[in-house]
């Protein structure tokens, strides 16, 4: 299965009753397999989970620790970037030259970068760790 099929499947179990904006993702681990996750909304908003958090969280229960690849689906006139919180979590677990697909259920399509995505990346090296 694709990547972008493993992101349009998991967006249709998205649990999204509040805003009804279902989010899919799919991340490559650098094991080759594919980890997925959808938003998930509580009603007590904004305690919700996004679909990119997800995945990753799956990846690391997976014992998986390195993307290679994300594609992210939602249903928008326009691919939907990921929010702030979740670049910076993509950042932390892929290069900055870690290809980013970005789609609409309607076609439309975006592909970039973690680094175009997160222009001047706050990280380990920052701290003195890398």
């Amino acid at each position: 299965m694709t990547l972008e099929n493993a992101a349009r499947d998991v967006r249709e179990r998205a649990y999204a009753p509040y805003s009804n904006f279902k989010v899919g993702a799919a991340l490559r681990a650098d094991t080759g397999e594919v980890f997925v996750g959808c938003n998930v909304e509580n009603v007590a908003y904004p305690e919700g989970t996004c679909a990119e958090a997800g995945a990753i969280a799956a990846m690391i229960a997976g014992g998986a620790a390195r993307i290679t690849e994300l594609v992210v689906i939602a249903d928008s006139p326009a691919p939907v970037p990921p929010c702030g919180g979740c670049r910076q979590k993509i950042a932390e677990f892929a290069g900055p030259d870690v290809p980013v697909t970005l789609l609409s259920v309607g076609g439309a399509r975006l592909e970039t970068t973690v680094a175009a995505l997160l222009p001047g990346a706050f990280g380990a090296d920052h701290m003195g760790l890398a």
